[in-house]
């Protein structure tokens, strides 16, 4: 028996469309806290098992291929069981996740990878899921409201770096505080899910999906909007992977403190998020885009090379705003089409997911020769390229 609400894109009540649009917000914010809660904690993590840069990268790592396994079947998941469905399931696998992450701090490195393996699993198809039922909210209330979905996403990173660092403070333990945020979406995500997604707005029709996923596999738009995305979610993901443990092996901070930088990063980015509509409203979204990439490159860069902590955290608050459009735009660019959204979002995705596979090592091998802080500047090259490339995120129209 289905869940939600079955209807077409035309016969959305307001009642059921405001219902069906908190519960994107709410989807996206938990995925956020859940991300936000095991990042801010790494410095604890590393330190507890001692390990260095470069092998701290590698088993962060282990999240994107995680992602990158369940990603390519995502597109086919949602098409036969809904968003709603495919979103209660890897919600809860990705919790999962988070238990074996806290008992790994205990046994050991190799207990941590299989934790960040099987939360990969789950976050990989919960975002895509999440991404295309936010895109047909999105269609269904006419307006650009996709960077607030995201900007929802980034509120709940903020609160899951803010709870982490007082965590860290009051001296909760890392496997303690873990298993209560997979109490938490456990208990929350898929009830919210299976009640308040739209139903019914996806084909459910194997052939037409497979069929829609291979024609976006052989679409030159789509294949550039993805590269776009991978080269911002590259830019966004190096903050967020690394900003805490740069400020504490850069600056000299106490994990909190680093805990605290990431949070301010996560504060700008969620700003941007918000408050972006009104600026692609005005000057649309490649000019958007650019301006955005160019106050990134500008905060990246005193990160790095800032001298004190007072200049980094103005960089960090920088590289956070101007980062936070690329991802949610790019997610609006491929799901232009609505006929082909969920095959579309699903391709852009895999691409996007490339840089969580290679972001991490490549970050970390750079920061065993140099120091993490300077391995940040790996970031400022991709950034350039998806900012000489965000006119393919112009808004196309569907065929008719």
């Amino acid at each position: 028996m289905s869940s939600g609400s079955t209807l077409s894109d035309l016969d959305a009540p307001p009642h059921v469309l405001r219902r069906a649009t908190l519960a994107v917000y709410l989807t996206f914010a938990a995925n956020g806290f859940a991300f936000a809660s095991w990042a801010a904690r790494l410095p604890a993590l590393r330190d507890h098992l001692g390990l260095t840069p470069g092998r701290l990268g590698l088993v962060i790592l282990c999240v994107a291929l995680g992602s990158l396994i369940s990603l390519p079947t995502t597109g086919f998941v949602v098409n036969h069981i809904g968003e709603g469905r495919t979103v209660a399931i890897t919600s809860s696998t990705l919790a999962a996740g988070l238990v074996l992450l806290g008992i790994g701090y205990h046994v050991g490195t190799w207990c941590v990878a299989a934790g960040f393996l099987v939360i990969g699993l789950g976050n990989g198809a919960w975002d895509v899921a999440m991404n295309v039922q936010g895109a047909h909210v999105e269609r269904l209330i006419g307006r650009s409201i996709m960077p607030r979905f995201h900007a929802a996403f980034s509120i709940g990173t903020v609160a899951g770096a803010g709870v982490s660092a007082a965590a860290a403070a009051i001296g909760v333990g890392v496997p303690a505080h873990l298993w209560a945020v997979a109490g938490l979406i456990v208990a929350t995500i898929p009830y919210v899910a299976l009640h308040g997604f739209l139903t019914g707005v996806v084909e459910h029709a194997p052939g037409a999906s497979r069929a829609a996923v291979f024609a976006a596999w052989r679409d030159p738009r789509t294949l550039l909007v993805g590269l776009f995305v991978m080269c911002m979610a590259f830019t966004e993901g190096t903050g967020n992977d690394w900003l805490s443990v740069a400020s504490v092996d850069g600056y000299h901070t106490s994990n909190t403190v680093g805990a605290l930088t990431l949070a301010c990063f996560l504060a700008a980015m969620t700003a941007g998020r918000w408050f972006g509509p009104a600026v692609i409203d005005r000057f649309g979204r490649v000019l958007t885009l650019r301006m955005f990439g160019v106050v990134a490159l500008a905060g990246l860069a005193l990160v790095v090379f800032g001298q004190v902590y007072g200049v980094a955290l103005l960089g960090a608050v920088l590289w956070g705003a101007g980062t936070s459009l690329g991802f949610p735009v790019g997610i609006s660019a491929a799901a232009d089409d609505p006929a082909s959204s969920a095959a579309r979002v699903s391709v852009v995705a895999s691409i996007a997911y490339l840089a969580f596979l290679g972001g991490p090592p490549l970050v970390g091998l750079v920061g065993d020769h140099t120091g993490v802080l300077r391995s940040l500047t790996v970031a400022g090259a991709l950034l350039t390229i998806a900012i000489l490339i965000s006119g393919v995120c112009a808004p196309r129209r569907a065929p008719e």
